[in-house]
């Protein structure tokens, strides 16, 4: 959830500024990000159900992270000519990979409770840590001038999330510590 956060918070705030400073006009940068946020709410009602039907979701998670990267990076250096192409790859894998993050939560836990406590802790520690990226890209733009540097951050990031991804996606089930103490009162309270 934190790299989820930190690639998605990064399009949401710097994407347009991005293409502004490649030379795209305002109002076409604005619609980009618009279609590209448009096609991320389409993708996030198909990929759970998708997500549910696999035995394990390890491969997903990497052609999502791949495709919201590589949509990024190609918004960031190809050519504009292919503009649209990259900004519909990376709303697709955006939109897929937020709500497969999501996903995984209820797909990891055995029940409700341990549901609510990997939420909790996941969305709590992921969108506070994630907030962290649009001002790394921020800084990184201050310091070199340019978003080089913020094209190999995000690729590091994705590299990283695919990795976590992969491991997210093993078809088994978190422990929840809440729950183990409510399991343990409940066989106390009855003896």
């Amino acid at each position: 959830m934190v790299l989820q956060s930190m690639l998605s918070f990064t399009v949401f705030g710097w994407l347009a500024p991005i293409l502004r400073d490649r030379g795209v006009p305002a109002d076409h940068a604005g619609l980009v990000v618009s279609v590209s946020v448009i096609l991320q709410t389409l993708a996030c009602l198909v990929a759970p159900g998708m997500a549910a039907k696999l035995p394990n979701q390890r491969v997903l998670n990497a052609v999502v992270v791949v495709l919201a990267v590589s949509g990024f990076l190609g918004c960031l250096f190809a050519p504009l000519s292919t503009l649209w192409f990259w900004a519909v790859v990376q709303g697709i894998g955006q939109g897929a990979l937020t709500s497969l993050a999501l996903t995984l939560i209820v797909l990891r836990s055995k029940n409700a409770y341990i549901a609510a406590e990997l939420s909790g802790m996941v969305q709590g520690v992921g969108y506070g840590v994630g907030a962290a990226g649009p001002l790394l890209v921020g800084v990184l733009h201050g310091w070199t001038g340019n978003f080089v540097s913020v094209g190999w951050m995000f690729a590091a990031v994705g590299v990283v999330a695919i990795v976590f991804g992969f491991l997210a996606g093993r078809a088994r089930h978190v422990k929840g510590v809440l729950y183990e103490i409510r399991m343990i009162e409940r066989i106390v309270t009855e003896v």
